[in-house]
């Protein structure tokens, strides 16, 4: 199959056009660079071709209604992560696109720039209720082409402006640009940030995260949101069994040393293409437990690769799983996370104003 011509053609009502740009080292220090203590740079992954394409959506809110998700609208201002995690669910949306889960996923990404005018319709509509909006559920809103493209900064200022309440989840440190509106927003109980680290390794973290912020950028961007009065999470997720499982109470440990209040953790999913993907990472960088890596997340999945079942997909089953929690919890309990948490407040929330200043 040839590749498909971009700037003629038209997916899901969503007429796109193609931009091309080089990516080497990022415009700063934060995505994929992997400095040291010395500042140098230590095993920096390839260099990848990146195209962008606009997208022009018709619309920006995704819903959803499945019962083991605590949201139910979310935004994605991009399509595609340039991050690379091997283990990303959402891997497979790309095919779509007709397009590979693989490395189009990482190089061949879509932009959504009339996101916030699309956020701004929809906050304006009379049947609008409101309810906290999830920002970066299915790729990363602050992967390195934010930096160029400011798509997650603007859907923030439309946010900020109406006082609507947001939850945010990313794996870089670039959310902390937004702090000047993100305080403010977490003053009023409008915004929380997620903050994902997988594994303290950086070894670990470069070969299953290869463009993504070193753990330790990621926990000391804990620090800076949580001395901003945000309130901040971190997520475990994935863990990894026989590869970053035995870091879970370290990582929960480091997590409170940031400032955060609560965690969380994921056992790996696999769904789709996701699955002959991670064998061949597996056999790329640990052949050595491969084969007992993939027996014991099948344990947890009830026999196959993935359980996509609602309440079992985001916990695991069997002897396993239920040992992750304890270890999760008692861990959890030892260092005074998940005690309460934190509501956002749906109260503040006004339309938007119209082209003459009136509210719709």
């Amino acid at each position: 199959m040839g590749k498909p011509d971009f700037s003629k053609r038209t997916q899901r009502g969503a007429t796109i056009n193609a931009t091309s740009r080089r990516f080497a080292l990022p415009e700063s220090v934060s995505d994929g660079d992997w400095l040291d203590a010395q500042g140098t740079i230590d095993g920096a992954p390839p260099p990848l071709r990146t195209s962008v394409t606009v997208e022009r959506a018709r619309t920006i809110l995704s819903r959803n209604s499945s019962p083991d998700i605590p949201f139910d609208r979310s935004i994605n201002p991009y399509r595609g992560c340039e991050h690379g995690c091997i283990y990303c669910f959402a891997r497979p949306s790309h095919a779509y696109h007709d397009l590979s889960p693989g490395l189009d996923f990482e190089s061949r990404l879509f932009a959504k720039p009339d996101a916030a005018e699309l956020l701004r319709a929809e906050l304006g509509k009379p049947g609008y209720r409101v309810a906290p909006i999830a920002l970066g559920t299915n790729t990363d809103p602050y992967q390195p082409i934010e930096g160029e493209w400011r798509i997650t900064r603007a859907v923030l200022e439309v946010l900020a402006e109406t006082d609507h309440p947001v939850a945010i989840t990313t794996k870089s440190d670039r959310v902390l640009r937004d702090i000047d509106i993100l305080a403010p927003m977490a003053a009023k109980g409008l915004a929380t940030v997620c903050i994902s680290v997988t594994s303290l390794d950086a070894k670990v973290a470069r070969t299953v995260e290869p463009r993504a912020p070193t753990p330790e950028r990621r926990l000391a961007a804990v620090a800076k949101l949580v001395a901003a009065g945000i309130p901040t999470y971190v997520s475990i997720a994935p863990v990894i069994p026989a590869i970053t499982d035995h870091e879970i109470e370290h990582l929960v440990a480091r997590a409170a040393e940031a400032g955060a209040r609560h965690a969380f953790f994921i056992p790996v999913r696999l769904p789709h293409e996701v699955a002959p993907l991670f064998r061949a990472w597996l056999d790329a960088h640990f052949p050595d437990r491969a084969g007992k890596v993939m027996a014991i997340i099948q344990s947890l999945r009830g026999g196959r690769d993935n359980d996509p079942d609602f309440f079992t997909r985001m916990k695991g089953q069997g002897p396993w799983a239920e040992l992750l929690r304890v270890r999760f919890h008692r861990a959890c309990r030892l260092h005074g996370l998940n005690l309460d948490r934190p509501q956002l407040d749906i109260t503040w929330f006004r339309r938007p104003k119209g082209p003459q200043g009136e509210l719709f």
